[in-house]
C-alpha cells in the first residue's frame, strides 16, 4: 500500500480527537448491547430498553430487556441513554469520482490544470482510504452504481473487513452516447445504439458477475427516443434473463414512464421536470419499483460551482480533506470573480419524492457520491437531511436508508433490519435520530458483522466491547 495511503487510513481511523478505535470484539464470542432505545429498520414504532445479542456476524436475538436473557460468559455493553440502529447504506455512490473540483471534466473541464488521467490515478490510489470513509461515517454498506470496469477491484478491496463497508457495483453502464472527457480507458459506461449491441453488451457483462446492472440513459436531444428505447428494451430484457436487476437513470418523466413499461426496477434520480401521474406511480408500486431520489448531488454542483459551498462540520471531519480544498481552486482560476449559480430549489423533485412515499412506493437513499461536491462518506447524511426538509419524517427517511438501501443490494433478507438471522450491522448513536435526523452523525459506535469497526470509548459508560 502507498505510504501516503496507509497514513490517511492511520488518520481517519483516529478521528474524531483520537477517541476512535478499530476493534475486533471476539468473533466467536456473544456481545450483548444492552439498555439502548431500538430502531430496528423494520417500520416497527421504537423499542425502549431493548437487547440486541450478537454471535460471530449475526442477531441471534433482539427485544426488550426484560424478555431477553443474557446468554453466559457474553460481552454486556451498557448503552442506557444511547440509540441502536441498522447500518446506513448509501444506495448510489460512483467511486471512479473523488468529489473533488476535476473529477467531471464533461461538466467543467480542468485538464489543462490537471491532467484526468492524473485525477484518475489520484482516485484508484485512494480507494482503501475512501472506503474507510464510509466505515467512520457510520455508511456500512454501499452501492457503486457504475463506473469503469476496473471498479470491480472493489471487490477485493472490499473484502478487507477491518475497514470497508459491503460493496454491491453496476461495473460499466449501458449509455446512448459517452461525455466528452468520460471517453477511453476509463469510461464508465459502454456506448449502445440498436438492439443487438445492447444484448451482446448485457451478456458480456453479466459474465463479470455484477450485482445489478446500469442504463446512463441521458440522450443528446437530437436523439431519437422511441429509438433509443428499443435498445433499451432489450438491454432490459436480457439482463433479466441474466438474472440481473437493472437500474436507469431517469430524471424526465417521459423517459421513466417508459424505462417502467420496459420493466425498469430502480428508477435513479428525481424526476424533475413534471409531476408524476397517479397512473404511473401505481405501475411503479404493482412492479415494485424502487426510486432513488438524489436531492443533494445538484445542489452540490450549483454550490461548489457558484463559490458557495457551506460543509458541516461531520462533513469537514469526515470528508477527503485534499478534495474539500480542491474546492477554493476555483478562486484562482476564476480570478477571484465568483461564478454564481442558481441553487436548485428541488421544488418539483421533493413533491414527486412525496407522491412517491404516499404512493407506498419504496424509497432508497443515495447521495451519488463522487460527483462534484458530494463527498464519499458523510455524504449520505446531507441526502438524508435534504429528504426531510423536503417532508419525509426522520423514521420514513432512516428506513429510506436502511432497508430501502438493503432492497438496492439485493440484500433485504439479510441487511437493512436487526432482527435474528440478520446480519449484525448497525449504529449506536447519542441522540434520537427521529427528533432530528442530524442526530446520524452523533455516533458512538458502528459495528458491522458483529464486528467492532469504530467505538468511542468517552461515550459509553462501560467502554468500547473488548
Amino acid at each position: 500500500m502507498n505510504k501516503s495511503v496507509f497514513h490517511c487510513l492511520l488518520q481517519l481511523i483516529g478521528l474524531l480527537c483520537g477517541a476512535v478505535v478499530i476493534a475486533g470484539n471476539a468473533l466467536a464470542g456473544v456481545t450483548v448491547l444492552a439498555g439502548a432505545t431500538l430502531f430496528d429498520g423494520s417500520g416497527a414504532h421504537p423499542l425502549p430498553d431493548a437487547v440486541v445479542i450478537v454471535r460471530d456476524d449475526r442477531i441471534v436475538d433482539v427485544g426488550p430487556a426484560r424478555r431477553v436473557s443474557f446468554p453466559a460468559g457474553s460481552v454486556v455493553t451498557d448503552l442506557r441513554g444511547k440509540w441502536i440502529i441498522p447500518g446506513l447504506i448509501d444506495a448510489h455512490v460512483h467511486f471512479f469520482q473523488s468529489g473533488g473540483l476535476y473529477t467531471r471534466p464533461d461538466v467543467i473541464d480542468l485538464r489543462h490544470i490537471r491532467p484526468y488521467a492524473s485525477e484518475i490515478a489520484t482516485i484508484r490510489q485512494q480507494l482503501p482510504a475512501t472506503l474507510a470513509r464510509y466505515i467512520a461515517s457510520g455508511v456500512t454498506s454501499v452501492v457503486d452504481l457504475a463506473g469503469p470496469a476496473w471498479s470491480y477491484d472493489l471487490r477485493e478491496l472490499a473484502a478487507v473487513p477491518a475497514t470497508s463497508p459491503r460493496v454491491a457495483l453496476a461495473g460499466p453502464a449501458l449509455a446512448p452516447e459517452l461525455r466528452p472527457g468520460l471517453d477511453g480507458d476509463n469510461a464508465p459506461a459502454v456506448v449502445v445504439r440498436t438492439p443487438e449491441q445492447a444484448r451482446r453488451a448485457v451478456q458480456e457483462l453479466a459474465a463479470r458477475r455484477p450485482d445489478l446492472l446500469k442504463i446512463w440513459f441521458a440522450p443528446s436531444p437530437d436523439m431519437d427516443l422511441e429509438r433509443e428505447f428499443l435498445w433499451v428494451y432489450a438491454a432490459i430484457d436480457e439482463a433479466h434473463r441474466c438474472g440481473l436487476r437493472v437500474a436507469v437513470h431517469a430524471t424526465k418523466l417521459k423517459i421513466a414512464r417508459e424505462m417502467v413499461l420496459a420493466g425498469a426496477d430502480i428508477l435513479v434520480h428525481s424526476i424533475d421536470d413534471g409531476i408524476i401521474e397517479p397512473e404511473l406511480l401505481s405501475r411503479m408500486r404493482a412492479r415494485g419499483v424502487l426510486y432513488i431520489p438524489t436531492l443533494s448531488v445538484g445542489r452540490r454542483y450549483a454550490e461548489v460551482l457558484g463559490q458557495q459551498l457551506v460543509l458541516s462540520p461531520f462533513e469537514q471531519a469526515m470528508g477527503d480533506s485534499d478534495v474539500i480544498a480542491s474546492f477554493d481552486d476555483l478562486r484562482w482560476i476564476s480570478r477571484g470573480r465568483a461564478n454564481r449559480r442558481n441553487v436548485p430549489d428541488n421544488q418539483i423533485a421533493n413533491e414527486n419524492l412525496l407522491r412517491v412515499n404516499r404512493a407506498g412506493i419504496r424509497i432508497a437513499a443515495g447521495s451519488d457520491a463522487g460527483n462534484i461536491g458530494s463527498l464519499h462518506g458523510p455524504g449520505l447524511h446531507h441526502e438524508l437531511e435534504l429528504m426531510v426538509e423536503a417532508g419525509l419524517t426522520p423514521a420514513q427517511v432512516l428506513l429510506s436508508a436502511t432497508c430501502g438501501g438493503a432492497a438496492v443490494m439485493g440484500r433485504g433478507n439479510e441487511l437493512g433490519r436487526l432482527q435474528p438471522d440478520m446480519l449484525a450491522d448497525l449504529l449506536v448513536l447519542d441522540a434520537n435520530p427521529l427528533a432530528d435526523i442530524r442526530n446520524t452523525r452523533r455516533i458512538v459506535m458502528v459495528m458491522k458483522g458483529g464486528q467492532v469497526m469504530r467505538c468511542d470509548p468517552q461515550a459509553l459508560p462501560g467502554g468500547c466491547p473488548e
